[in-house]
């Protein structure tokens, strides 16, 4: 989504789109969205332990298996570093940069259904765990999208906003935006697997409260709450937990 962005980029303007509804409960998808929180380049560093506290909440609220997912190696190993000096109780689980399949198949099981603890597993964004991984029923019951996963920012990236502003007027949409948020979209969808799953996605950036962000909501995803304090976060994710399930 969008699909005309789809089909305009396969050059097939007269293609049909469909956009089916979401065919499991409601009340099971916990959306939060933590807009006190900015994920921008100049505001990551002084937001490291701000984002480690979110994490830190959506894990305290219920024992099981999480993960999180960066826009860069880089900023994942920050936060990473900042989040196990600060909670070391905590079991993590780090995404390497190159993993062969061997080493996604040992990260992948290491998701137990029905486990005893907690585990928070990090990881990057578009990469081999953000789509196309099927970890159903309570191997995952939360997630959290560490920013609105827009490309680095560079020649290659800024040529493509230029060309399509030219073209179509939506340089930024097309080259930052829409790519973006399709990678929020598949990180998000590694949660609800089933009609059974129950689970939670953290949104942590301000601009998921932008009209220009919700509009590429899904629209499952009209529930999303925004959250500004940690406090008030907390209390959310134990009023969704403490809720009977469908």
């Amino acid at each position: 989504a969008p699909a005309a962005y789809y089909k305009d980029l396969c050059g097939l303007p007269d293609a049909r789109a469909v956009a089916l509804k979401s065919p499991f409960p409601p009340e099971n998808f916990g959306l939060f969205a933590a807009c006190q929180v900015s994920t921008r380049y100049r505001d990551r560093e002084g937001g490291i332990a701000q984002v480690a506290g979110c994490l830190a909440a959506m894990v305290g609220a219920k024992p099981g298996n999480y993960l999180a997912f960066f826009p860069s190696y880089s900023y994942l190993e920050q936060v990473r570093a900042a989040f196990a000096e600060a909670y070391p109780g905590i079991p993590l689980l780090v995404q390497q940069s190159a993993l062969d399949e061997a080493g996604r198949a040992d990260f992948l099981a290491q998701f137990c259904p029905d486990p005893q603890g907690t585990m928070l597993g990090f990881a990057v964004m578009g990469g081999v765990f953000g789509e196309g991984v099927d970890l159903a029923g309570t191997r995952l019951i939360g997630a959290a999208i560490v920013g609105p996963g827009l490309p680095q920012v560079g020649p290659r990236q800024d040529q493509l906003r230029d060309y399509f502003e030219r073209t179509r007027g939506s340089g930024f949409d097309y080259a930052y935006r829409y790519p973006g948020m399709n990678k929020v979209l598949q990180a998000a969808g590694r949660v609800i697997r089933s009609d059974s799953d129950r689970g939670v996605v953290m949104l942590l950036d301000d601009r998921f409260a932008a009209p220009s962000y919700r509009r590429l909501f899904p629209a499952h995803w009209a529930q999303a709450r925004c959250i500004f304090s940690q406090e008030e976060l907390e209390a959310q994710l134990a009023d969704f937990w403490g809720t009977s399930p469908r």
